[in-house]
């Protein structure tokens, strides 16, 4: 869009499209390097996909290793980089990454109330060159919601894992993954009746704070539409409030911020191989951003990849009346379990990280137009059942009519449509290879980071028999963490066009953007480093901008 009337409805210096962790990252950076900076939001809440996620943060060399006993050099952290980018991503923006995300962790923590600790988790692929073991994944502490005032009411809620305890007391100290029951009722109750949250809200709110506390400007229920342009420069931006149009001035950039496109049918049939029924993200990711900046001439990378997640849907559950997608952990990681699919076979390590999972269900059959690996079950039996949480079922509780369940495989296998002699071949092949204590088929348990999430007080914490009735089969769904394709950037957080130029007064991070980790997966946090890394350079750039304008 052409700026045809400059009758502007705001104005400022840098403008900010999306309040997850890589627009308020932005924000608080253009503010800090001199801009006047007005943040606008779709939605009438803060933090978007950020505030629904685990909250946890992949920073190579980051100044918490110390705390946990645990190193890292910049030479390990580009060797893996590059290993997972698989030559699919400029080296220059991984080599940006690994340069600048320990600094910016650094900036914030001086600079905001946030706090950052380290975590056990080890990196996804810890045995390739350059993985660690430990320590590159970070997480906010917990944060006081009583400071942000009246815009305590406006912060996000999670969608499934609501209780306000830190991803390493539920991996660590608690286990909350296969025994929530061990979760301190007394500290759960006593956080949340005090306004304290953890994970994603963590690191929203201490990001909040940090707008607020500058007196940064956040227009609610303010939906960016199109890019105002002035001699191929982004000048502003046109956006929809209560059905009324605005058109803001941007004297130094636009900073896009507005998530992928996973709830975009008509995009993800356009760029995705494969199905994503149900994301775990707010239903308004519908890549807005992505359809402006292509209107401007974008280039376009990495459109044929998601961030995957395998979930578990509990018919009635919904989120923004959206159905919900529960994370799937013990269900997958844990002994007495494997998943199957139609054909009765087993077809991944279950236990490998969940974006790499998810990537299995784009494998086609060869003599037909379909998917091989869709539908899909995990199979457990009564092992399972008696000793781990099932979705939200307890052991103690009675079984939940959406499971199927049967007192023998072949009628399980009958109920759901799971040919009979393919599951009991594949369970009779599994429990041989548990009694000899490996899988090798698909190598579960043969990790490092399989193991961590396995059960710790099992005697093998991957593997165990299927063979006490009776018998489940739990429907799994293909879920997304938000889409990681989108409009190329450049190491200063520019939009690069179709001729491989920046396009002046336009800057992207988060999942907007063509992620710099390619088809990979570093560790827990992937996709918030680098978003927040991109929005710290975004917001630094723009604001130089803006005084160079001036």
């Amino acid at each position: 869009m052409t700026n045809e009337t400059r009758q502007w409805d705001h104005e400022a210096d840098v403008v900010v499209v999306g309040t997850g962790a890589a627009g308020m990252t932005a924000a608080i950076l253009a503010h800090d390097h001199g801009a006047k900076v007005l943040v606008i939001e779709r939605t009438d809440q803060i933090g978007g996909t950020t505030a629904v996620s685990g909250g946890g943060i992949w920073i190579p060399m980051n100044n918490h290793l110390y705390e946990i006993d645990a190193d890292d050099s910049r030479e390990e952290a580009l060797a893996y980089c590059k290993a997972l980018a698989m030559g699919r991503v400029d080296e220059e923006l991984i080599t940006t990454f690994v340069d600048t995300a320990a600094k910016m962790i650094r900036y914030l923590e001086d600079r905001t109330p946030l706090k950052f600790a380290a975590m056990t988790a080890p990196d996804y692929h810890p045995e390739i060159e350059g993985g660690k073991l430990k320590g590159r994944s970070i997480e906010p502490d917990p944060f006081d919601t009583n400071s942000l005032g009246e815009w305590q009411s406006k912060l996000r809620l999670p969608g499934a894992f609501s209780l306000p305890i830190t991803r390493q007391e539920a991996f660590g100290a608690f286990d909350a993954f296969y025994r929530p029951w061990l979760i301190p009722q007394d500290l759960a109750v006593e956080r949340m009746e005090k306004g304290v949250v953890t994970l994603g809200q963590a690191l929203v709110a201490g990001l909040l704070k940090g707008v607020l506390d500058r007196g940064i400007p956040i227009l609610l229920e303010t939906r960016a539409r199109q890019l105002i342009t002035e001699e191929r420069t982004v000048i502003g931006i046109q956006a929809e409030q209560g059905g009324a149009r605005l058109h803001i001035k941007a004297k130094g950039g636009i900073v896009l911020a507005t998530a992928g496109f996973e709830w975009n049918e008509k995009l993800k049939a356009q760029y995705l191989p494969g199905v994503i029924e149900n994301p775990n993200t707010p239903p308004f990711n519908e890549g807005d951003g992505l359809l402006m900046a292509m209107e401007v001439g974008a280039d376009l990378a990495n459109m044929n990849e998601a961030w995957h997640f395998p979930s578990l849907m509990i018919p009635g559950e919904t989120y923004e009346e959206r159905p919900l997608s529960r994370a799937i952990l013990a269900e997958r990681n844990g002994p007495h379990v494997i998943w199957v699919n139609a054909r009765g076979q087993r077809f991944v390590n279950e236990a490998a990280n969940y974006n790499s999972v998810g990537k299995t269900f784009l494998s086609m059959d060869t003599d037909a137009p379909r998917f091989s690996n869709l539908p899909a079950w995990a199979i457990l039996d009564s092992q399972y059942r008696e000793r781990y949480v099932l979705g939200t079922t307890m052991p103690e509780d009675p079984d939940p009519e959406w499971i199927p369940r049967a007192d023998t495989l072949q009628e399980l296998a009958e109920k759901v449509g799971i040919d009979p002699i393919g599951l009991q071949k594949t369970v009779d092949r599994w429990n041989t290879m548990v009694h000899h204590g490996e899988d090798s088929d698909f190598g579960k348990g043969n990790s490092i980071f399989d193991r961590f999430q396995g059960d710790r007080e099992a005697p093998n914490p991957n593997m165990g028999t299927i063979e006490k009735a009776p018998f489940y089969a739990v429907p799994v769904h293909t879920g997304a963490l938000g889409t990681k394709g989108g409009p190329k950037t450049n190491s200063m957080a520019q939009v690069i066009d179709v001729r491989g130029n920046p396009i002046a007064g336009l800057y992207a991070a988060g999942n907007v953007t063509a992620s710099i980790t390619g088809p990979g997966y570093y560790g827990r946090g992937s996709t918030l480093g680098p978003a927040m890394t991109w929005g710290y350079i975004a917001g630094i750039c723009a604001a130089d901008n803006a005084k160079q304008r001036a």
